[in-house]
């Protein structure tokens, strides 16, 4: 649409209310200040959903693999190695981890909690990238027999320290005569690891795989074996590929079956969130009815002076078009700035409110992750962008109308 210079020039004085039309000023300030408001609310919380979705994604495939292939039980992987080098041959497969994971009781000095250790050799460990960077303060040379690396979180816990011994417990002991004996045994604390979320940092505990084999009485071998892709799409194929080659002799399973409730709930919780959000800009796009209604109201005048000069019906539905869509673009422009750049920098601005009220506002413990994430999605603030000029638009279209089918003759008369 191609507006005049003589459209421009009546909508831009219009937009600039005198002091008796202060009132109306008022309403299209917040019809403005209601776009840009609900467009930056609506980009930050979709970034920050995005973000903790893909953050929470990244580290669970930094600690576990795509796909994991565990032993029926009681028949543990004896022959690991060579499962591990073939699957390692297959197309597309990235890191192949042989483990043991199981639930324990750890206790020190008079605590005792649960957790779960990972037998991991040491050179598999430092193949997953966020283990790699949880443990980079600590000297992987003396991870040997003995030695446990255990969740900083759960150290605090526990009240342990480096250098510290720690007591691992295990209900499936060694059967006597007088009954099951619980297996017990005591490892010096290498260090604590931090991966940034709360599930591993409070719960896990590493030991080398050789002192889980002899712990937990599995003579060489493994529990399970931790394959990573290179591409996350060829999660189906390369599945089914590992599914014929185990039979029945393992369970395979994949990272969205272990975590779909969790992701689900995400997706749920973002899109209930977009439609809730959505309702602000709504409600801002009835403001510039309000306030258009109200200024056609009030130059009804001037409306009728323009159309006895030679102004058409569609010269002034234009005139007051400009004015609500200056409104509806200016407004959403300013809200995409405002929040793309509060995404920017969503963590400083976190712990400054922190800092002032002295409350966590993002605690680890409810939310798993140790910061407040956010992934702008640009193809989403486009999305919101359209949307709200779009609803902008419309919400002009019935005031321009009625500016359009305002009567002269009787403005005049009644002025």
């Amino acid at each position: 649409m191609i507006f005049s210079k003589f459209e421009r020039l009546m909508a831009g004085r219009y937009l600039r209310a005198k002091r008796k039309e202060g009132f109306i000023s008022v309403i299209t300030g917040f019809a403005f200040t209601g776009i840009a408001l609900g467009v930056a609310t609506l980009i930050i919380v979709m970034s920050v959903m995005n973000g903790f979705k893909s953050e929470l994604l990244s580290r669970i495939l930094g600690i576990n693999g795509h796909i994991m292939i565990a032993s029926t039980p009681g028949f543990p992987f004896t022959d690991y190695k060579n499962a591990v080098a073939d699957i390692e041959k297959i197309g597309g497969v990235k890191v192949v981890v042989p483990m043991i994971e199981k639930q324990i009781l750890i206790s020190a000095g008079n605590s005792a909690v649960g957790a779960m250790v990972r037998g991991i050799h040491k050179e598999d460990l430092l193949k997953k990238h966020v283990l790699r960077e949880g443990v980079s303060k600590l000297d992987l040379e003396n991870f040997s027999d003995g030695t446990i690396i255990i969740g900083n979180r759960l150290a605090d816990r526990l009240g342990v320290v480096q250098g510290d011994e720690i007591t691992l417990i295990s209900p499936n002991g060694k059967v006597t005569a007088f009954g099951t004996v619980p297996r017990m045994k005591s490892y010096e604390v290498l260090g604590t690891f931090d991966v940034g979320m709360y599930e591993y940092d409070a719960n896990y505990v590493l030991i080398p795989m050789e002192d889980a084999q002899i712990y937990f009485g599995l003579h060489q071998a493994a529990g399970q074996i931790d394959v990573t892709l290179e591409d996350e799409q060829d999660l189906k194929s390369i599945r089914s590929l590992i599914e014929q080659s185990v039979g029945l002799d393992a369970y395979v399973y994949d990272y969205k079956q272990t975590n779909s409730a969790f992701f689900n709930a995400i997706d749920v919780e973002r899109n209930v969130m977009f439609l809730i959000l959505t309702l602000i800009i709504i409600v801002a796009a009835f403001n510039i009815i309000t306030g258009l209604i109200m200024l056609v109201k009030d130059k009804g005048r001037d409306i009728a002076v323009l159309r006895t000069m030679g102004a058409t019906k569609g010269m002034i539905m234009r005139i007051f078009f400009i004015d609500g869509a200056f409104i509806g673009v200016v407004g959403t422009l300013i809200g995409v700035g405002i929040g793309v750049l509060f995404c920017e920098n969503i963590e400083s601005i976190r712990r400054f409110l922190e800092s002032l009220s002295g409350r966590e506002l993002f605690s680890a413990e409810i939310y798993f992750l140790s910061k407040l994430p956010a992934k702008i999605d640009f193809n989403e603030v486009a999305i919101v962008g359209f949307v709200s000029l779009m609803l902008s638009f419309m919400a002009t279209i019935y005031p321009a109308y009625r500016a359009a089918k305002y009567d002269p003759v009787e403005a005049l008369r009644y002025e």
